[in-house]
């Protein structure tokens, strides 16, 4: 999830702060939503500004597709997508049984990382043919798909199977639900605009120099390691909260 130039393509020699800062503040926005969901659902706190508005919903996305985004960008400075692919993999499969085992609340199959590990594969297996197609059409393709197929997820389908692509069959529930249909188009456009900027004139690996400064060191730290941070915070903030509200 990190910054990293790789050889072999044209990228910048430089670490780029800014999309470890901007990682760090959406994983900060993260753990207070979490955290106003625990007391929401878990806790029975009234909230109704939270529970009966679309704010939710709004404040959901803004993180989650922020981390595909930024997911799909990272494409292109990563040394090894597969490798990246691998560790979203064992990550997503470890919340996968630490949800179930816990049963604290609906356990989460195919969450955001299920979803991240899925689409950095696609690319990593198939990166000469997103490098064949030109960036702004392709972005253009994703934004449209991902519109068109949104609210595929939110139906439920008299077939069983298909819920790792999006299609949630009968009895299916998911504490985080993140599947390729619709989540891959809006990774891939992450992909293509990163392609777009990366490849926009002679200097196309040169970025700005306010994108290379470190405006807030303890985000950008947390931005480095956010993957960690995903992993850890759930289980912290349901420990504090029994010991302040329990």
């Amino acid at each position: 999830m990190n910054a990293k130039a790789s050889a072999g393509e044209q990228k910048p020699a430089e670490r780029i702060v800014f999309f470890d800062t901007l990682r760090g503040l959406t994983i900060l926005s993260m753990v207070a939503f979490h955290t106003t969901y625990d007391l929401a659902y878990l806790y029975g706190y009234d909230m109704p500004w939270f529970t009966s508005t679309l704010f939710q919903d709004i404040w959901r996305a803004s993180i989650s597709w922020t981390f595909l985004i930024l997911a799909g960008w990272m494409t292109q400075h990563s040394r090894n997508n597969l490798k990246r692919a691998a560790l979203y993999s064992i990550a997503a499969l470890l919340v996968f049984l630490v949800t179930s085992i816990a049963n604290v609340d609906t356990p989460v199959s195919f969450g955001i990382l299920y979803c991240m590990a899925f689409c950095t594969l696609s690319y990593g297996a198939n990166t000469r043919y997103f490098k064949r197609v030109n960036p702004f059409i392709g972005l253009a393709i994703c934004l449209s798909l991902f519109a068109i197929t949104y609210k595929v997820p939110s139906g439920s389908y008299l077939f069983k199977g298909l819920s790792w692509l999006g299609f949630p069959g009968p009895g299916f529930a998911s504490g985080d639900y993140y599947p390729p249909i619709p989540y891959f188009f809006l990774y891939a456009s992450g992909i293509f605009l990163a392609i777009a900027y990366l490849t926009r004139s002679a200097k196309s690996n040169i970025y700005p120099d306010w994108m290379k400064k470190d405006f807030c060191h303890p985000l950008t730290i947390i931005g480095q390691h956010s993957l960690l941070v995903y992993l850890i915070h759930q289980p912290i903030v349901l420990i504090l909260l029994n010991i302040t509200l329990g």
